[in-house]
């Protein structure tokens, strides 16, 4: 008989993609193949966040035997097109489901959420362990951003595959404290031992430095503008609340020793732009995503960072941009619940601001404190830094997936 493969990483987005929901699994992967792991991935073929101009189907990179799956892909700025690449590659894994046989442990990403539902029948049906990383929590989500209906037929689809999936999988792996907590309360079927907190990483790539010369000519302009710039990074969709942060900016609109700089992608962004232009706001600047050097030049050039949840999501998400800019020593402002460990870590060390949504006096106000006291927005972004040293490196992360991948193997 074959031997099995240790583990296999199933999601829709992997290397050579560079957002971050690609970025963290195959991160965890290689961590995993250089602990003497046998690892191999199913995943989707890249489309729209890809720098290479041929990407090959099938793929050994850095030891990791990469298998990439053609399927739908629409616009994800419309419901209808995010449900389409769903189901679409979920169905081309499907079709590829004898190969799952292969492997002792799936690792499995909560996006796409119906893609978990693979996993649990193979290991039903082939014994294969399954470990459940929860990106985020569904059908809730869908509920709290309106996305769908608690009686609606994807509802209820979504409810047929959580309750499937908790029965059969071994670990979940939840991103917060918060998080753990809201599965043991609405999962009947999970127990506190089957959850793991595994949060996400950045990379170091060293503390931004905004005081030297920055030479992007894209960026130069925005720091010698302004004395205090306050940035906005990646996604900008339904689950953000990018509402509060734009009543800021109309608070601030005369104010010109701050400016607000926005990089990104999500449906919110048509709305930012929008109401940039129709109302005139000139202390605003918005690029789309940003990435390698650009991303790192946006870093430097930025004083502080705002992270966002919108209301009612604290538990069910957590925004991953957090810990890159925990790793540039700047302060946080996060519009979130105070129990989230994001909000906790800036406050207990003194790196940053805990606000409500639609408290955007409390956040002008915190901006304004900011840039009025420099040896404060010093003092906060080397918190900041000491924090992501201590909790969020992709080192101390990914080595937790490695002990976890021990224990459930028995290696």
């Amino acid at each position: 008989m074959k031997k099995k493969k240790d583990v296999l990483f199933l999601c829709q987005y992997f290397y050579p993609e560079y957002v971050s929901s690609a970025t963290l699994p195959f991160d965890t992967a290689l961590s995993l193949k250089e602990a003497g792991f046998s690892v191999d991935a199913i995943c989707g073929y890249p489309r729209e966040y890809n720098l290479k101009e041929i990407v090959p189907l099938k793929e050994t990179h850095k030891g990791i035997n990469i298998k990439r799956l053609k399927y739908i892909q629409l616009k994800r700025s419309n419901f209808i097109g995010r449900l389409i690449n769903y189901f679409s590659f979920t169905i081309s894994v499907a079709f590829r489901f004898i190969n799952l046989k292969n492997y002792r442990t799936i690792i499995v990403y909560s996006n796409p959420p119906v893609l978990p539902f693979i996993a649990t029948v193979a290991n039903k049906i082939f014994g294969t362990k399954v470990i459940f990383v929860s990106y985020d929590i569904y059908p809730e989500i869908a509920y709290m951003t309106n996305t769908i209906t608690k009686h609606s037929i994807l509802s209820k689809i979504m409810n047929f595959i959580n309750k499937s999936v908790f029965k059969r999988i071994n670990t979940v792996v939840a991103l917060s404290n918060e998080m753990k907590s809201y599965l043991l309360e609405h999962r009947a079927s999970l127990a506190p031992e089957q959850i793991e907190v595994i949060p996400n990483w950045y990379k170091d790539t060293g503390i931004a430095d905004n005081e030297s010369e920055i030479n992007n000519s894209l960026l130069r302009s925005i720091k010698s503008n302004s004395n205090l710039v306050v940035s906005y990074f990646g996604n900008m969709g339904i689950a953000q609340d990018i509402e509060t942060i734009i009543e800021a900016i109309r608070i601030l609109r005369n104010d010109s020793n701050v400016h607000f700089l926005f990089a990104g992608h999500g449906n919110k962004m048509g709305i930012l732009k929008t109401t940039i232009e129709q109302e005139n706001l000139k202390n605003v600047t918005v690029f789309d995503f940003l990435h390698g050097q650009d991303f790192q030049d946006a870093l430097s050039i930025s004083d502080c960072f705002i992270v966002s949840l919108a209301e009612g999501l604290t538990g069910l998400a957590v925004p991953s941009k957090t810990y890159s800019y925990m790793m540039a020593g700047k302060p946080i402002i996060a519009i979130m619940g105070e129990e989230s460990d994001i909000a906790k870590d800036l406050i207990e060390n003194e790196a940053g601001y805990s606000v409500q949504g639609r408290e955007s006096l409390k956040m002008v106000s915190a901006i304004e404190e900011l840039r009025s006291d420099s040896e404060k927005l010093k003092n906060m972004g080397k918190n900041c830094r000491e924090i992501f040293l201590n909790k969020y490196t992709e080192e101390k992360c990914t080595h937790q997936y490695v002990r976890m991948m021990q224990r459930i193997l028995g290696d």
